[in-house]
């Protein structure tokens, strides 16, 4: 399409302010940015969208336009949301550089034209998918016949005989081909394959797509990405599209269809993204009120209203589990709570959950690099039992979320998303029944982030029952005092093993394991029973301890795990 077609469509609400000369240069795509320099994100051809807010002093307009006219961008549009008008140095950039440029009116949206310009674009490239774009006004309703990014993909594999999905970060399918015949769901191995190498290629911006093989089939990745923003911002948010294919040898004509379908995802996603508001805003404000001490019958309040919300049918009052994350990245310089935020709105999805999006039962909420969920558990009655104890009458079985089980499920893919400069700690509550019991349950989660936070990796989680343990303690030693005492207990026994090779350390562990018993520890070790007794003296000689003192065994524990 060209740029006249657009200036002449009066809801999009474009005015021109210079370059009519130019208005016969096509449109090839749309993209929304507010970076000072997006040239990585450009190939040419493309309507530039902008909110202006890159532009801090006259003089970025040049250096702003003449980036865009390097790229072979196609025009711009300034939006008048932030501004009155469109700076006069602006207009005289674009002049200068032979820029058509207009100005949109502030009741209209980007959506709005990038849903245009996308739909036009298609159509004209691509007859073969025009159903596409033409049942694209479908994504953006919210009742029973709103499709979804399944109505693209059914047409994909409808038209093109392709077998795609739309994967989260993490690898959770978002939505998939449900074709008869299109064969069986992703499995879940490579989900996570598909998401890690994803997030992985994203951080060295290497465009899309990219071509990886798994499982013995070749896939096609196209990011699904948040224009204008820095990458850590959004990697850990951003869809992907999965094409079973190898899109090495597609035409030009079928890489930009695709292109544009990721552009219909990406305005179906963004719709869902502000779904969320009110969940977030629930959550933000049970927050506030815990942690200012409020009174527990105003934060019952709040979660009467919150419950319907996020447990939409069920008249039962849930029990609450709270979860803490926090991303941080190397610098400082990138706030890490919205990125955790939209993180665990998609890692804490139950999935056995009914409904189009399942995530509406998740309420998150952050505040500088930290994310707290509020995550209903709905109160499941017992089974009946001819032995059930008459005290348990009325009890409930509740089914919380497990930080092991959280870990195991995004661990790999997000690793690979947070590189070498960022790191995600996760912590678990236990589950509570009460008002009374969120503030502690809060706590107890930020107590759990703290212990995940003083392991190795990238990735980490903790849980409210390592909170009972040493495990709670061992993180909190200073290095120093650490290095002190375990060199104090252990040093005597390393030089001894070192010159000997008497292997005191390995027989130290074993008999601690074995509850000091000699039987079972010399079993364990193939020794005789005189030789373990040998080692164990060595060992009380060469440290001064007495193992068969509950002290003593403790001190030699505990420095065996800080070490």
């Amino acid at each position: 399409m060209r740029l006249r077609a657009l200036l002449e469509t009066d809801a999009l609400g474009l005015r021109l302010l210079g370059g009519e000369d130019e208005l016969d240069r096509t449109v090839r795509g749309v993209m929304t940015t507010d970076l000072r320099d997006p040239s990585r994100y450009l190939s040419g051809g493309e309507l530039v969208l902008t909110g202006l807010a890159w532009r801090r002093e006259p003089e970025d307009s040049e250096r702003f336009v003449r980036i865009l006219a390097a790229a072979g961008v196609a025009g711009l549009a300034a939006g008048e949301a932030e501004m009155a008008s469109t700076p006069d140095d602006l207009v005289l950039a674009c002049a200068r550089h032979r820029m058509p440029l207009f100005s949109v009116d502030e009741d209209v949206s980007f959506a709005s034209i990038t849903e245009h310009v996308v739909r036009q674009v298609s159509g004209e490239r691509a007859g073969d998918l025009a159903a596409v774009v033409d049942r694209h006004r479908r994504l953006m309703t919210t009742g029973p016949a709103g499709g979804g990014p399944e109505v693209v993909l059914d047409l994909l594999g409808s038209d093109l005989d392709l077998r795609a999905w739309v994967l989260s970060p993490s690898g959770r399918p978002i939505a998939g081909s449900s074709l008869a015949g299109a064969g069986p769901a992703l499995p879940a191995a490579v989900s996570a394959t598909l998401a890690g190498e994803h997030l992985a290629a994203s951080r060295t911006d290497r465009r899309g797509p990219h071509r990886i093989t798994a499982a013995g089939a070749t896939y096609s990745l196209f990011p699904i990405r948040s224009s204008g923003r820095d990458l850590r911002e959004t990697v850990l948010s951003d869809w992907l599209l999965a094409v079973e294919a190898d899109a090495g040898d597609w035409p030009e004509e079928r890489l930009d269809l695709l292109h544009g379908v990721t552009q219909l995802i990406a305005v179906e996603r963004d719709r869902r993204e502000a779904a969320r508001t009110v969940r977030r805003r629930l959550a933000q404000e049970v927050l506030e009120l815990v942690q200012t001490g409020a009174a527990p019958a105003e934060i019952a309040a709040r979660l009467r209203v919150a419950a319907p919300v996020l447990l939409p049918g069920l008249g039962t009052a849930p029990h609450w589990q709270i979860v803490v994350a926090r991303v941080e990245w190397e610098g400082g310089d990138i706030p890490g709570g919205p990125v955790a935020q939209a993180l665990l709105e998609e890692v804490l999805v139950d999935p056995d959950a009914i409904g189009p999006d399942p995530s509406d039962r998740i309420a998150v909420a952050h505040t500088g690099d930290e994310a707290v969920a509020l995550v209903p558990l709905p109160s499941v009655p017992p089974v009946p039992s001819v032995s059930s104890d008459a005290d348990a009458e009325g009890a409930v079985d509740v089914t919380g979320l497990h930080a092991d089980a959280l870990l195991a499920a995004i661990r790999e893919p997000l690793s690979r998303g947070l590189a070498d400069d960022g790191r995600l700690t996760l912590g678990v509550s236990a589950a509570v029944h009460s008002a009374e019991g969120l503030r502690g349950a809060l706590e107890e989660a930020r107590h759990a982030r703290r212990v995940a936070a003083a392991r190795p990796g990238r990735v980490c989680a903790a849980g409210h029952q390592e909170l009972a343990s040493h495990v709670l303690l061992l993180p909190f030693v200073p290095d120093d005092v650490r290095r002190a005492f375990t060199a104090r207990l252990l040093d005597p026994l390393r030089d001894y093993d070192r010159r000997h090779r008497a292997e005191l350390i390995p027989t130290l562990e074993a008999f601690l394991d074995c509850d000091g018993s000699w039987t079972r520890c010399a079993t364990r070790l193939h020794l005789h029973v005189n030789t373990l007794r040998y080692r164990v003296g060595r060992i009380e000689q060469l440290t001064g301890r007495d193992l068969s003192r509950l002290e003593d065994k403790l001190d030699f524990f505990l420095a065996l795990r800080m070490s």
